[in-house]
């Protein structure tokens, strides 16, 4: 009777090992069993964005697709997305920063809730350690966020900054290691002034207890991004206005500690600037020049490198940058969204993204292109499922570009 039992244990044994090498072979559960391990990031393109399509004729490279995913924003600027997803946007026209949930993924904001409203003229937006930093033209503000409530405390001012009239968008990033860097364009086109005044970028501790000059030389860095890849500082850079439509360029800068980016002495790749500096000896030999010069006047503002599995593997760590156009020029440039691809530390060329804001029949009259263009392009930034999402501050949307 034992002999007959244990022969029976060893024959289920044996069938139970049979089933499973059977199952483990076979490619269909393998698969299964391998996707349900595998934490990939979902292909949000599967559920395209059901927002309107834009009024404005725009043009977009072929296998994306846009919609308008909020409007009514007034002039929205800086995107930031919280830790929690939501997706956060600065009105400096409103003095106002607005949350725009999208709870059930459908690719329109559900609502667009006024977080804060008592700043002066707020422009940048950022994140440290679940903290909401915002960048107001006179200060750097620490608020605690709550996710659930879609609030926003303020907690403490961090630092003071020289408040000025001209070149007021204050805009802030952080580093890995806690640091942030905030512009502070110059009070004016073109003058002698301190670093303190204008005209330069300034790192502090998470605390706000060590602000300090970073760099110099800067005329309007506008926006700026941390390269992923290096941990390096990159800005756009806006060149000064009254030369005539060719000079100077605007530029793309990665900004060093230190660095003197020659403003206003110098422009471009170390161009001294003899129209207003009328001294003999050249001042631009030791000043730092740009990685990447872009047609003068096109005004690029926000600049986000791609990380998204909606874009091409060889873009992948290259530049997308938003051209806000020309105000001063006889025929208007810029108004579009531009790829930049990154080799390294170089910038090896350019196409164009997104177009179409800007009427092709626009007469060439001085401030005209303002008037004229139907939008605007101001910030751009990814979601954790690699939409891109792009602000126009003439057209007060935020749009939602997604692959086909």
């Amino acid at each position: 009777m034992k002999i007959r039992y244990s022969v029976f244990i060893l024959a289920v044994l044996l069938i139970v090992a049979a089933v499973f090498l059977l199952l483990w072979h076979t490619p269909n559960s393998r698969q299964s069993f391998h996707t349900s391990q595998q934490k990939s990031p979902s292909h949000s393109s599967e559920i395209i964005s059901k927002g309107s399509v834009p009024d404005i004729p725009l043009h977009l490279q072929s296998g994306f697709t846009i919609h308008v995913f909020a409007s009514g924003l007034g002039s929205p600027r800086d995107l930031q997305f919280t830790p929690g997803g939501t997706l956060l946007v600065s009105n400096p026209a409103g003095n106002e920063v607005f949350a725009l949930p999208d709870t059930n993924h459908d690719g329109i904001a559900d609502s667009e809730k006024v977080i804060i409203s008592d700043e002066n003229l707020v422009h940048g937006l950022a994140f440290y350690q679940g903290k909401l930093f915002i960048a107001d033209v006179d200060k750097v503000v620490r608020y605690t966020w709550n996710e659930n409530t879609l609030t926003a405390t303020q907690d403490k001012v961090l630092f003071t900054l020289p408040e000025n009239n001209d070149h007021n968008s204050r805009t802030l990033v952080f580093n890995n290691s806690g640091q942030v860097y905030v512009s502070v364009g110059s009070t004016c086109n073109v003058c002698n002034e301190s670093a303190k005044q204008g005209g330069s970028v300034w790192v502090s501790d998470a605390n706000g207890q060590t602000p300090q000059i970073f760099a110099t030389g800067l005329r309007n860095a506008a926006f700026l991004a941390i390269n992923p890849s290096t941990g390096a500082l990159w800005g756009t850079e806006m060149g000064r206005d009254y030369l005539g439509d060719t000079i100077p360029p605007d530029e793309i800068n990665i900004i060093m500690q230190g660095g003197n980016y020659g403003w206003p002495n110098c422009y471009g790749d170390k161009v001294h600037d003899t129209q207003f500096d009328h001294s003999f000896d050249n001042p631009c030999h030791n000043t730092m020049a740009p990685i990447f010069q872009i047609p003068a006047h096109s005004a690029p503002l926000g600049l986000t490198f791609i990380n998204s599995l909606q874009f091409p593997e060889d873009w992948q760590g290259d530049l997308l940058v938003a051209y806000h156009g020309s105000w001063n020029r006889s025929t208007p440039i810029g108004y579009k969204v531009v790829h930049l691809i990154v080799k390294g530390n170089t910038i090896t060329g350019s196409q164009d993204f997104l177009s179409g804001f800007m009427p092709p029949s626009t007469p060439s009259v001085p401030g005209n292109s303002v008037n004229s263009a139907q939008g605007r392009p101001t910030d751009l930034t990814f979601d954790k499922q690699g939409n891109l999402y792009v602000s126009d501050d003439k057209a007060g949307v935020i749009y939602i570009i997604q692959k086909k």
